[in-house]
Order: structure tokens, then C-alpha cells, then sequence
């Protein structure tokens, strides 16, 4: 067996997804979609990831729409089918064929109610499930003991179906995760960026025209993130690679070793909150330094009549209305909840 336990991202793009989709039961499809990425953790951790694929990673990762493919992954040249069900009945052979007859393997993926933990009870093969319930139809009165269960085979014998090879971790090494605000690394004029998505380390995301030898990551910069037509401080850092796609966001594109956390990662808009202050008000930054040891030009909110100024204008709305600055640290501030 092996046991996946979702991030806050996974758990997150997995129900926007089931949203998207437009699924007539969103717990089912969330559910199926955590299922998914937990096989996907699975390849990713001991098959080589170059004989497997999986069909859904950019629609999960997006949170756009499925493209309705036939099977969940292709590993070793066999279509999978991933099942996830809380009622370890649901993986009785004759209820799997009914569900889906089509595909080649099936994986049987139990979940915790809260779905915080989900385990992959083992798999087997579509044409040994018929097997069984053929056999099942030729009894009659009590099914005898050794067909009451599916006996399924380990996680590990999967391994088996390809070629002798090691476990092989291929998970992720970038530290950065969506919403990270992050700068161009040696360059000490760099404008802040947002991490909109980490692509995984097999994916091929070239840079003008040449590949990234290494893990890619994907950025927008806040003063083209400002311009949409919601507030994108306000979604979910797990959710911005889905609102980018759907107004056309521009990314750009990074090799991760070539990023540094920002320093001073806050930009015109944001809302922060003096960390000094026993009971701090809640103030938006009007102006930043790329330097750390500098200050940050902010304005109390009290001060504004109109919270729904343009970031890019607030500096001059408020020089405008002779507006009462203050100037502060990074290391002062911190976000307003």
C-alpha cells in the first residue's frame, strides 16, 4: 500500500477542478481528482518517468475541464483507470467492470472521510476482474470464502509490469510553491514576481525557443496581475495558475535555480500590518524598495476614501490629497489577514 496525504494546493485545485468541470456530484469528482494525483505521487516516486503519463495533469493543474480521455494514465504502455472510493465495497469486481469495462488496469484508492489521507489499496488487471465475476456466476447460493474479496495486487508489482529498474524519486527539488513572491536571482534591480505554477520536473518548458536543463517555474508580475478584473490578492495562491488561464494572464517562464525568495516581497497594494504594533492597523503599500534595508512607503486604509484605487495610482492619489505616509522595514511588516 501507499499512503498520499494532499497539500493545501492539491486539496484546493482538486475541488476548483471538480467545479470547472461542472461534475453533478463536486465530492465524487474532487475526490476522484485527489485519487489521481496520489497515483501520480506514486509514479513519480518509484516508476521512470519517462514510461508514464498522466492525462489530466494539466487540466488538474489549471483547474480547467478534462479532455474526457479514456483512462487516467498510460504507465508501461497499459491505460489505467484510477478509483477512489471511502466504501471499500466500491472495489468489488463486479461493481469496477460496471463503472468502467474499457480500460486495461484499474487502481483502488481508499480515502479518510476528511480526505486527508488517501491510500492505494493495491491494483489489478481488467481482464482478471471478468475473470472473477464470471467464475462468481457460475455458483449458485453462497459465494464460497476465497471469492468474497477482490485480492488485489500490491502497489510494488506494478514495477513489475516494465523494465528492472531502481525506486526512482523524481519529486519535485524547487522550494518555491504558488503565491511565493519571488526575484530574479544576481539581478539586484529585479521587480518582484508571483509564483502562478510549479511545473513538474519532467515537463519541457523551453525558454525562447532553448530548453530549461532543470525544473521550471512559472511567474506573473503583480503590475500586469493589478490590471485584471478581480482582485488577485483575494484568490488562493493554489487557484492563480486557473485565473491566469482563464484572463490571459502573461507568464514567464524560470528555471527555479534561478529565482530567490524575495527579501522585500511586498509591492504597491499590498495589505500589511505593522508587526511591532500590540493591536495593528491595517495599512496598503503605496510604494517599495528593491533594497531590504530600506522602507516601504504605506498609508493606513483609515486614510483612503476609496480602498478601490489601481495600485499604479495610489502613490500619486496620495501625494495628490497630501495623504500622511509612514515608511517601514520588510522585517516590520507582515500580512494583513
Amino acid at each position: 500500500m501507499y499512503l498520499y496525504t494532499p497539500d493545501g494546493v492539491d486539496r484546493q485545485r482538486a475541488h476548483h477542478q471538480a467545479v470547472k468541470q461542472g461534475a453533478d456530484n463536486i465530492p465524487t469528482k474532487r475526490r476522484g481528482n485527489l485519487g489521481e494525483l496520489a497515483f501520480e505521487q506514486f509514479c513519480r516516486e518509484y516508476l521512470p518517468v519517462e514510461m508514464w503519463e498522466w492525462e489530466n495533469e494539466a487540466a488538474i493543474r489549471k483547474c480547467n475541464p478534462e479532455s474526457f480521455s479514456a483512462y487516467d494514465f498510460e504507465v508501461f504502455g497499459y491505460e489505467i483507470d484510477v478509483k477512489t472510493s471511502r466504501d471499500v465495497s466500491a472495489f468489488r469486481p463486479s461493481k469496477l467492470l460496471a463503472q468502467d469495462p474499457d480500460d486495461e488496469i484499474v487502481v483502488m484508492v481508499w480515502h479518510r472521510d476528511n480526505e486527508d489521507g488517501l491510500i492505494l489499496l493495491g491494483w489489478e488487471r481488467v481482464e482478471t476482474l471478468e475473470s472473477k465475476v464470471a467464475t462468481q456466476e457460475v455458483y449458485a447460493g453462497d459465494e464460497p470464502t476465497k471469492l468474497d474479496h477482490l485480492a488485489t495486487r500490491p502497489m510494488n508489482e506494478l514495477m513489475d509490469l516494465g523494465p528492472n529498474t531502481a525506486h526512482m524519486n523524481q519529486k519535485p527539488q524547487n522550494p518555491f510553491s504558488p503565491g511565493d513572491r519571488v526575484v530574479k536571482s544576481g539581478d539586484p534591480e529585479a521587480s518582484v514576481a508571483v509564483v502562478v505554477e510549479v511545473l513538474p520536473p519532467e515537463k519541457d518548458a523551453g525558454v525562447y525557443g532553448q530548453s530549461i536543463d532543470g525544473e521550471a517555474v512559472r511567474v506573473a508580475f503583480p503590475s500586469t496581475l493589478d490590471t485584471g478584473p478581480g482582485d488577485w490578492r483575494d484568490i488562493d495562491p493554489a487557484l492563480l495558475s486557473s485565473y491566469c488561464d482563464d484572463q490571459d494572464v502573461k507568464l514567464y517562464t524560470y528555471k527555479h535555480t534561478n529565482l530567490d525568495f524575495a527579501t522585500n516581497p511586498f509591492t504597491a497594494g499590498d495589505r500589511v500590518v505593522n508587526a511591532n504594533h500590540e493591536d495593528p492597523d491595517e495599512a496598503i503599500v503605496i510604494a517599495r524598495a528593491d533594497d531590504s534595508n530600506e522602507s516601504v512607503a504605506v498609508v493606513y486604509t483609515g486614510q483612503l476614501d476609496d480602498l478601490g484605487i489601481s495600485p499604479g495610482k495610489l502613490a500619486s492619489h496620495c501625494d495628490e490629497q497630501g495623504l500622511k505616509q509612514y515608511s517601514y522595514t520588510p522585517a516590520d511588516l507582515q500580512w494583513a489577514e
